[in-house]
């Protein structure tokens, strides 16, 4: 199939994984058919500004942080909820910024990141077997057999939450809330917290000297909105296509093209990303910056057809690789795929999720390792520099909430500590503090890379 057959729907005349299976058709063509009607929640000129921005951060002069929940919750619906983790990615970006002494770009992993795949269709409990729990948008988490259902009536409540979520990140970018000065003196009291605090008061003290010099210079939240405000742009995982296809448009401003308007940047899963399949067919023809994941299976041809497949021009800023192989894995298995898509001649931007690949349980817990995590990023950096290519990012499930379910970090949680706040209802998340020392190291990584390449640049992943 080529790129003038595609269409919005082109997707249902192939195969597909993990797609529910709603019991009323009817239904759910009628709400499809609804939310068709309903504005836009992301603009085209938005996605086309982050496909720059990400095209930056391909050729090595920006650094890409993306995070957010694992999936978002129906329930855990709250301002204090969106503002925690956009005040937390907003102090992470600027000490990568100041560290790297490159521009950021932020991404949420949020206002969508409603459905989860699931390595099984079932699920048994007490020896009751039940359907799987997919994420609120698609069926509710109890274990009940009436939860259980997949209901068409939860993309609309999905839709509502999704454009509430934007309207407040919009207002927090715009309104002040972003201004550096204000990140900054966050960041000063997490370094005073931290059992680290002399690792991490150096960079501390030169964004500080940087702040006093630009205002020394006229330079201020008032009269420079650079300081005051910032972009930031929202990602999910495109898995639910009914819902993405309901939102698909053809804008007026952009004759001839497509935008997925659920977000900025949808990315293919790991266990979707098949090259024949619906999800590769529906976002090989928007027009949004899109992603996929690329785990430890993933064999270089493929990866070389699928590049081709999803960014047919072969244009920068249009796919990011999203590397999550594991912390024992990286080092192993990144390489072949680097110089594949080097040999292929293939623009990609190169990011790291050390979430997915790192994941075990404890008892009843499931829980990652922040020493684990750690691990994959410099893994991720060190395989980049010995390939003469650029690391362009970080992918990360954390939360703005003081949550207990990543083991380790400064504070060194334990397996004991475990039960004290572990409130996801899916994969477990770094907590503010973690996502933040996280922050720091990456930093001193970025820094050290930089220097390390003075006078021979690295070369970008092509």
């Amino acid at each position: 199939m080529n790129a003038r057959n595609w269409h919005p729907a082109s997707w249902r005349d192939m195969p597909i994984r993990q797609v529910p299976e709603y019991p009323d058709a009817n239904a759910l063509r009628a709400m499809e058919a609804k939310l068709a009607r309903y504005p836009v929640l992301v603009f085209a000129g938005e996605a086309d500004r982050l496909k720059a921005a990400l095209a930056e951060a391909g050729e090595g002069r920006a650094f890409i942080l993306q995070g957010g929940d694992c999936a978002e919750s129906f329930a855990d619906f709250t301002s204090n909820t969106i503002r925690d983790t956009f005040r937390v990615l907003l102090q992470m970006a600027v000490v990568l910024t100041f560290g790297g002494g490159l521009p950021v770009v932020k991404m949420g992993r949020m206002a969508g990141q409603f459905a989860k795949p699931r390595s099984s269709d079932t699920e048994t409990q007490g020896g009751v077997t039940l359907p799987s729990y997919r994420g609120d948008i698609i069926n509710g988490a109890a274990f009940t057999a009436e939860a259980r259902i997949p209901d068409p009536a939860r993309m609309e409540f999905a839709y509502m939450q999704a454009a509430a979520t934007l309207n407040l990140l919009r207002a927090f970018a715009t309104g002040g809330y972003a201004d550096l000065h204000e990140v900054h003196r966050w960041n000063l009291g997490f370094v005073a917290r931290s059992p680290l605090a002399d690792q991490y008061a150096d960079l501390a003290r030169r964004i500080d000297e940087t702040l006093r010099f630009m205002a020394a210079c006229g330079m201020n939240s008032g009269n420079a909105p650079q300081i005051r405000e910032t972009d930031f742009y929202t990602g999910h995982e495109a898995l639910l296509l009914p819902f993405e296809q309901a939102l698909t448009r053809d804008p007026s401003t952009h004759p001839g093209k497509w935008y997925a308007t659920s977000a900025h940047f949808l990315w293919i899963g790991d266990r979707t990303r098949q090259l024949d399949g619906a999800h590769v067919e529906f976002l090989r023809g928007v027009s949004n910056p899109i992603g996929m994941k690329v785990g430890p299976s993933q064999e270089a041809e493929d990866l070389i057809r699928l590049t081709e497949r999803l960014n047919p021009l072969n244009e920068a800023g249009r796919l990011t690789l999203i590397v999550r192989m594991g912390a024992e894995k990286v080092q192993e298995k990144l390489p072949p795929l680097i110089r594949a898509i080097q040999r292929a001649g293939r623009k990609v931007t190169w990011v790291c999720d050390a979430m997915h690949g790192n994941t075990h349980s404890v008892g009843a817990y499931k829980t990652r390792s922040f020493d684990a995590i750690l691990k994959e990023v410099r893994g991720f950096f060190d395989v980049h520099h010995a390939e003469g290519t650029w690391p362009a990012g970080v992918h990360v499930e954390m939360t703005g909430r003081d949550v207990t379910e990543c083991l380790g970090g400064a504070h060194r949680l334990s397996e004991a500590d475990l039960s004290g706040n572990y409130a996801t209802f899916c994969d477990p998340r770094l907590n503010a503090e973690q996502s933040l020392e996280l922050a720091f190291l990456v930093a001193e990584e970025l820094k050290s890379r930089r220097a390390d390449a003075t006078g021979l640049p690295m070369r970008a992943a092509q």
